[in-house]
């Protein structure tokens, strides 16, 4: 389930970048070649600690660390593909990309309600987990503010 749910996460992604790059090759005077750079390598560090969110549950689960590592690679290795995709049918996708990131928005907050959140609250250690997230919120929304 979480494989699936961080895979179909990162398919929205992957189209941003190629909705980006598409209009850079369009003449979009409002998006440049740096904004789009910077866009995808945004995205590609962010997706780090979502391919570390598959492997670490699945290694924990006895999984070898090699299959392991390749599940968490393999659900971002689907961004490249839809941002081809996405550059190729930019007008067809175009419309639908708000929809299609706000789905991808809300399989992680399923994924994160559902999986993650009660596993973190279990054991002696259950303030790690949202402590964890408390940092993670404060940095993001610093970022948000900061960066515009």
């Amino acid at each position: 389930m979480l494989v699936l749910a961080v895979t179909l996460h990162n398919i929205p992604e992957g189209m941003a970048v190629g909705v980006t790059f598409a209009g850079v090759m369009n003449g979009n005077a409002l998006i440049s070649m740096a904004g789009a750079l910077v866009l995808a390598l945004g995205i590609a560090v962010q997706n780090f600690p979502e391919g570390a969110i598959i492997s670490m549950p699945l290694r924990g689960e006895g999984m070898s660390r090699r299959k392991a590592f390749l599940y968490g690679t393999a659900s971002g290795g689907v961004e490249p593909v839809a941002a081809v995709f996405t550059i190729l049918l930019t007008r067809l996708v175009l419309p639908i990309l708000p929809y299609l990131l706000a789905f991808a928005a809300g399989a992680m907050i399923y994924v994160v309600v559902e999986e993650l959140v009660p596993e973190s609250q279990a054991g002696k250690h259950s303030s790690i987990g949202t402590i964890g997230v408390a940092i993670g919120f404060t940095l993001m929304m610093v970022l948000d503010v900061s960066l515009g």
